[in-house]
Order: C-alpha cells, then structure tokens, then sequence
C-alpha cells in the first residue's frame, strides 16, 4: 500500500556541481525536495521505490546501491542509490541519478531503496498497471517520483515556446499539489510528448499507485526557471 510519495524533478542541474556558478538561482528548489523527502521519512515506509523517467534502453529495475554518475555532465561525481553496497554494472540514468543525490542529502537510511526507469513512451495503462504492482509489492510503500513538466516554457527553453505548455503545466500543478488521481490519470499522452514533459509517466505510475490509498497531497515548490516547469509535492 502506498503511505506516502514524494515528488521531484530531475534536471541535473540539481546538482551544484553540475550547476556551477548557476548553483544558487535553484537553492529554494533543492530546499523543498528536502521538505518532501522528510515526508516520506514521517511515514515509516518499508520500502523506499524512486521512480525516473527514461529511454527504452534505460528502463528497469535498479538494485539499492546502483552508483549514478554525473560525468557525462563534466563533473566526476558519483553518487549511490541509498546505502552503499555493492555496485551492479549498470549505471543509474540521469533522472535516477539524481534521484539518489536528492537522498543523499537527507542520508536516508529510513527503508530499503529500489530505482526504477520508467520509459517516457510507456502508454497510460501501462503506467497505471505498473503503479499497481508497486504499491502492492509490500505493506508499506513510498514513492519518490521524478520528473520535469513542459519543456517549452519560453523561447530559450529547450523545446522553444509552445502556447500549450503554461496550460499544461498549471494542470499538472492543481494535479500533483491536490492528489488528483482522476487529472494526473487523464493526462494526454501525445501533448506530453509533444512539449517534452519527461514525467507524464511517471506521475501516471503514482495515479495506480494511489488507487486504493486515501492520501492529500501539498505543492511545496513550482517554477520554470529555464523554461522548464518545475513542481515539488508532498502526498502523505
């Protein structure tokens, strides 16, 4: 059953080494992911699931200890997923990466950890199955949930402007701040994609985790800073 979820996004960004001189201007948006992941600390979960939205060939299951890297964005920094143990070969993708940078900031040791990529392509019942599967799997679940909202917020963002984006954007705030199953359920696959909302999916996956749990849900934090929607939630 779920307990409680957390919700994210996940630009590497995030990350202040990656962000380099550009580290502040998200200080207030690392500070409330803080705030959301302390809520599932509140709610004794005994088992931790982070959820990241993907490629095809980044999809799966990643065991506790996987090690995400963040070389690829200039940095030599790598980061485990929870406790540290021994590593698999396959390396964390970017979105679960730092997924397991935002825990470590808060030293989560609260419950087992598992990672797992959830291709941006995965049709809506598919999402709604697997969310099902997960909530299921043990008596008491938690969710951190990854992911970006339209990324064509502003002529500089990387999907240039689209008039759709504030629109669709605002609906996924009122979604995710009320724990609107029913909206978030609704959520219009091809618009997703057209204006490269990586976490459609995923939230899709939270909508059939949440099925049969009566949770509330608060928005702590939303901006688009790069033209790129940003929402930080709590649902416990």
């Amino acid at each position: 059953m779920l307990v409680a979820a957390a919700l994210c996004p996940c630009p590497p960004l995030l990350v202040p080494e990656v962000a380099a001189g550009a580290a502040p201007e998200l200080d207030a948006l690392r500070a409330a992911c803080v705030d959301a992941i302390g809520v599932l600390a509140a709610a004794r979960p005994d088992r931790l699931v982070v959820l990241g939205p993907t490629d095809e060939a980044g999809s799966g299951s990643y065991p506790q200890g996987a090690i995400g890297s963040f070389r690829g964005f200039g940095v030599d920094l790598e980061v485990p997923l929870g406790a540290a143990g021994t590593a698999p070969e396959r390396e964390l993708p970017p979105s679960l990466s730092v997924g397991a940078w935002l825990l470590s900031r808060t030293d989560w040791d609260d419950a087992p950890v598992e990672g797992l990529g959830v291709a941006q392509s995965l049709p809506r019942d598919r999402c709604l199955e697997l969310g099902r599967e997960i909530a299921a799997a043990a008596p008491r679940v938690a969710l951190l949930v990854l992911g970006d909202g339209s990324a064509c917020r502003t002529v500089k963002a990387p999907g240039y402007f689209d008039e759709r984006a504030e629109p669709f954007d605002a609906e996924v705030a009122r979604a995710l701040g009320g724990a609107d199953i029913a909206a978030l359920t609704a959520l219009d696959e091809e618009r997703a994609a057209g204006l490269q909302a990586s976490g459609r999916a995923c939230w899709q996956a939270l909508a059939g985790a949440a099925e049969n749990a009566d949770r509330s849900g608060r928005l702590l934090r939303e901006e688009a800073p790069y033209g790129v929607g940003y929402f930080v939630a709590a649902w416990s």
